[in-house]
């Protein structure tokens, strides 16, 4: 019996195994497609002590995040600052903000929903603008922009050089926004993270890393 559980084996055509700890402690495996389920538990007895490290430090730092229930005076985070969520009953839109959140309570039972709209169009319009404002600062060319509801990366560059944020950056602060941007945007000359790639990143934004430090620090707390 395996020391450790493995909650979901998910097969591809990659070339090696690789572990995810979810946000939830579940131990994710991806695997090659033919590679013998005997290969991967092994692989596993040898990984279990980082896995049981790996899913401690997961469950202490999620211990203290709450979903959201959407009730009078909860904060929310946008670009980094947060604002209270007022309940209202004589609004004419389901949701608006103005310098705080307002709720109909009338559309409290799709609140979440209205949330991830409202934050995806801001996404969409705010991270689309520090793209075309870097991106030929340097020189680069991307081929499409798309705003996406994925729950493990902030951005991701394609092969083809399409580019895609999640719309949880947007609770995030304008230097965290800009290091997920210029991290993409390196992605276009160097397809790895090779020391040419972070010579790149460091080229095009100096003090990186003081948005790639707040989001290790703080991207657990960039849900609802």
């Amino acid at each position: 019996m395996l020391p450790v559980k493995i909650d979901v084996i998910i097969r591809s055509s990659r070339r090696t195994l690789s572990l995810e700890i979810t946000q939830n402690a579940k131990l994710v495996v991806r695997a090659p497609q033919r590679m013998p389920l005997r290969a991967i538990e092994q692989f596993i007895v040898r990984k279990q002590s980082w896995i049981a490290d790996k899913q401690r430090f997961v469950r202490e730092r999620y211990a203290g995040v709450r979903p959201k229930v959407f009730a009078d005076g909860e904060q929310f985070l946008y670009l980094g600052n947060t604002y209270r969520l007022y309940i209202v009953h004589d609004s004419e839109l389901p949701l608006h903000f103005n310098h705080a959140f307002f709720l109909s309570k009338d559309s409290i039972s799709r609140a979440r929903e209205l949330f991830v709209a409202w934050y995806e169009e801001q996404a969409s319009v705010t991270i689309r603008k520090r793209v075309d404002w870097y991106a030929p600062l340097f020189g680069l060319k991307y081929n499409t922009f798309s705003v996406t509801r994925a729950q493990r990366l902030f951005g991701s560059c394609s092969a083809r050089n399409n580019l895609h944020f999640a719309w949880r950056l947007i609770m995030a602060p304008v230097p965290a926004i800009d290091y997920v941007v210029i991290h993409e945007l390196a992605h276009i000359t160097e397809k790895n993270h090779s020391r040419r790639f972070w010579t790149i990143v460091e080229r095009m934004l100096p003090d990186y890393g003081q948005g790639m430090h707040w989001l290790r620090d703080n991207g657990h707390l960039l849900v609802i």
